[in-house]
């Protein structure tokens, strides 16, 4: 099994060495320096993931004590359920290292080394040998995570992916159009789930699925000055400028649609390993888990507020276009001086070639929503929480200065949302719009599951628009102050300063119908209201 894991896990951890870890290093990438969940797993927050449902799908497996010999009786890891493919684990068959340390960030209970979600539900599949496996099997393998805890599972983390070299299409490229990108966002719509998705494109990378639209692709940090703020220099997705028409399809999207959603740490992460022995790990393989489980985290509070009937609160909290775009809006770029200017933000993140995101083109360009490399910014769970817990505001009345939506929009129809409170000159706007390319499942024997031998069929993505505009402007046309307006990306993402105090809106535009005459889109945004 080891010979067989060696392509795959290539590419996603940089580097697996085992070194004695430091106390203080512990839990470094869960407190202040990290994401900042150990401080939504204290008190008066209280949020570890219980009760939610997260998956895996890897080519192994983490061991389960009790049913595997190889797990050490200092057991950190609870799992709910593991698998092989669609049907039961084989005892002791497909247990991996590399699949443990994944689950460890997410759901480990170790004192010293917790996970981001320790009591989270994890469920994981293991796919098996890559000789005779490929995209197929690790379709059935994701849609059986999807439909497990009673078909209640809120995330699933791919730390895997697959090389175009073994994608059976002739002239095999990036175009969203694999048989396991096209299944990733068919599931992420028909089962509700985000897909978190190890962002690998690059030469050597192995990019499928990250050519996906519905799914979160995340690249990896590293520490300076023990803060999580660098996009680490083995992430193989650069900038593709200038390369971009030799490359663009073989190691990067095609179109110049942007493949990186988020930043997590990645490097040099203390975990367990199967025989209880500390570990250090690199990857982008272990920087996906920190937003797997932080959805977790997240959707434990939403059904809390949900179970204690809170107002302004639905069950669209469950929607996976509202976590993408609560964790997209509440990402981390530029360090606030401490006037709350930019967000409260904790930290500047900058990309391999040192620059940040008011140096990059997607902070320029209206047309860019997010940046090559670092996508819309570092994950932050304690932000995520800020961004997510004022609840859900619908356009019909103001709406405060953070809050999320959900609903349908018609084709060549707007919808507004006007803030209830003026914003202060020189703050930034965080504003995030998230929908699905939709993909349709071509069901041969009409049992409305994904099997072996069955396509999907692309049909396309709506085409939607973001502004922010002022508020007594009632020409559709004008009034603009921000905008994102891309015609191939499912996202739009304003990050932009207000230029003088005053009344503005958030306009969500249907600009132009591909598929499905209405469109459902979530949306989050964050601001400074004058005080």
């Amino acid at each position: 099994m080891g010979k067989k894991l060696t392509w795959v896990i290539w590419g996603l951890s940089a580097s697996c060495l085992s070194l004695p870890v430091l106390a203080s290093a512990l839990g470094t990438s869960l407190g202040s320096k990290g994401i900042d969940a150990l401080k939504l797993h204290q008190p008066p927050y209280n949020l570890i993931g219980r009760k939610i449902a997260i998956g895996q799908v890897e080519i192994g497996r983490p061991g389960k004590f009790g049913w595997d010999k190889a797990v050490s009786k200092k057991h950190a890891l609870s799992i709910a359920g593991v698998f092989l493919r669609n049907g039961p684990a084989k005892s002791n068959s497909g247990v991996d290292s590399h699949a443990y340390n994944v689950a460890g960030v997410m759901v480990s209970t170790d004192k010293a080394l917790p996970g981001v979600a320790p009591g989270a539900r994890l469920y994981s599949s293991a796919v098996g040998s890559t000789k005779n496996m490929g995209q197929p099997e690790e379709c059935l393998s994701a849609q059986h995570i999807a439909l497990q805890n009673g078909g209640d599972v809120r995330a699933i983390n791919f730390s895997f992916g697959e090389p175009l070299n073994r994608d059976p299409r002739p002239e095999a490229v990036l175009d969203g159009n694999a048989l396991l990108t096209l299944c990733i966002d068919w599931s992420t719509r028909v089962h509700d789930v985000v897909y978190a998705i190890a962002g690998n494109q690059g030469k050597g990378g192995i990019p499928i699925p990250t050519d996906n639209f519905n799914g979160v692709n995340v690249a990896f940090s590293s520490r300076r000055g023990g803060i999580f703020n660098k996009v680490d220099v083995s992430n193989l997705a650069g900038n593709n400028q200038g390369v971009h028409s030799r490359l663009a399809g073989k190691e990067f999207n095609l179109g110049g649609r942007r493949a990186i959603s988020l930043v997590a740490p990645g490097s040099n992460i203390p975990l367990l390993n199967p025989d209880g022995k500390e570990n250090k790990v690199t990857g982008t393989s272990f920087a996906a888990p920190h937003v797997t489980a932080t959805v977790a985290l997240l959707q434990e509070f939403g059904d809390k507020q949900l179970r204690t009937k809170q107002s302004n609160w639905s069950v669209d909290s469950r929607r996976h276009q509202v976590m993408k775009a609560v964790l997209l809006n509440s990402a981390e770029k530029i360090q606030d001086s401490g006037d709350g200017l930019r967000l409260g933000m904790t930290r500047t993140l900058i990309d391999k070639q040192n620059q940040d995101w008011l140096d990059s083109d997607a902070y320029k360009d209206p047309k860019i929503p997010l940046d090559a490399q670092i996508g819309a910014g570092h994950l932050n769970a304690f932000r995520a929480y800020q961004q997510f817990s004022p609840g859900q505001w619908q356009p019909s009345a103001t709406v405060p200065a953070i809050g999320w939506d959900y609903r349908s929009l018609d084709a060549g129809k707007s919808v507004e949302y006007a803030l209830a409170k003026p914003l202060k000159q020189k703050s930034f706007v965080a504003i995030t719009l998230t929908w699905d390319r939709l993909v349709e499942l071509e069901d041969k024997n009409q049992n409305q599951q994904y099997d072996v031998g069955e396509n999907f069929s692309d049909r396309g993505l709506n085409n939607l628009d973001l502004y922010l505009v002022k508020a007594d402007e009632q020409n559709p046309d004008a009034g603009t102050v921000c905008s994102s307006i891309s015609q191939i990306d499912s996202v739009e993402h304003i990050f932009c300063p207000v230029p003088a105090n005053g009344n503005y809106k958030i306009r969500v535009r249907f600009h132009q119908q591909v598929n499905a005459a209405t469109q459902p889109y979530a949306l989050s945004w964050w601001t400074v209201p004058v005080n």
